[in-house]
């Protein structure tokens, strides 16, 4: 006969074991739990949601086009940061701040979101996609706009890609500022290109676009006064070393260099009293 202590030893065993098993189950549930988040939840910290996976930042383009900065190709499936709805609405509520940008703000829009919250408090919601031309972010402000409310801050962060339609421009500034009203205060990041891979007479007109997209942002802020331009470009042709520590290719900005120095500009005209201070 198996004394009492022996008939209990293989009980012991087994109810280790179901315990065992118990804990490996609860791990795979957390798992695949964590793993449906990952997927089912917008991703907004990382700049790298496509609609094609292909991860690109930059529009083609081809030809001299009409301008010679050559014709802007399809920046539809280009990579794209956009605040999920539950954070919009987040935003809107703590008298936040909704950015619309291109690829120059998707790169940096994470660092600048946390510069924010350091230095200002406060919170902010992106639209920012590559390749987009002007029309296309006024698009999603007036979209923005009808589905959210706006705040009493927008950060407009384009106009790089209309260097290859500039007379274009001028209108899409206009009906921005008319969806804004003239009681929010509507900074405008002014723009420089110079794409170093062109050839010369490419970036000399990439420049003299700039240059006229930046003299149309700044007739508009002559009719306008709660639209606040912020210089980016003034600030990079000022530098001794000229733009090239903070361009990484004559467009979007060197990594920490030039994204910090271009956040740091936006968040100064930020902490500046303005309009709604």
């Amino acid at each position: 006969m198996r004394s009492e202590a022996e008939r209990d030893r293989p009980a012991g065993r087994g109810s280790f074991g179901a315990s065992l098993v118990a804990i490996v189950v609860s791990l795979l549930i957390l798992g695949l739990v964590g793993a449906a988040f990952v997927v089912l939840e917008p991703r907004t910290r990382n700049a790298d949601t496509t609609a094609d996976g292909n991860g690109s930042y930059s529009v083609a383009t081809k030809g001299p086009g009409r301008y010679g900065s050559g014709t802007l190709g399809s920046w539809q499936n280009l990579i794209r940061r956009i605040t999920p709805e539950d954070q919009i609405r987040d935003v809107l509520a703590f008298d936040g701040i909704f950015m619309f940008g291109d690829s120059i703000a998707v790169q940096d829009s994470s660092a600048l979101e946390r510069m924010l919250a350091n230095r200002t408090g406060d919170s902010i919601a992106f639209h920012d996609w590559s390749g987009q031309p002007t029309s296309a972010a006024v698009d999603a402000l007036e979209q923005w706009s009808r589905d959210y409310g706006l705040p009493r801050r927008i950060v407009m962060a384009v106009g790089t890609n209309d260097i290859f339609d500039p007379p274009a421009f001028a209108a899409q500034v206009e009906r921005a500022l008319r969806i804004a009203g003239p009681d929010r205060t509507v900074y405008w990041v002014n723009v420089y290109a110079s794409r170093t891979k062109q050839p010369a007479a490419v970036r000399e007109a990439d420049l003299a676009n700039s240059a006229w997209i930046n003299q149309q942002l700044d007739e508009a802020a002559a009719r306008h006064p709660n639209l606040k331009i912020i210089r980016w470009s003034e600030f990079l042709t000022a530098r001794q070393d000229r733009p090239a520590s903070y361009l990484r290719d004559g467009v979007h900005t060197s990594e920490p260099l030039g994204g910090s120095a271009r956040n740091e500009l936006i968040t100064q005209a930020i902490e500046a009293p303005g309009l709604n201070s």
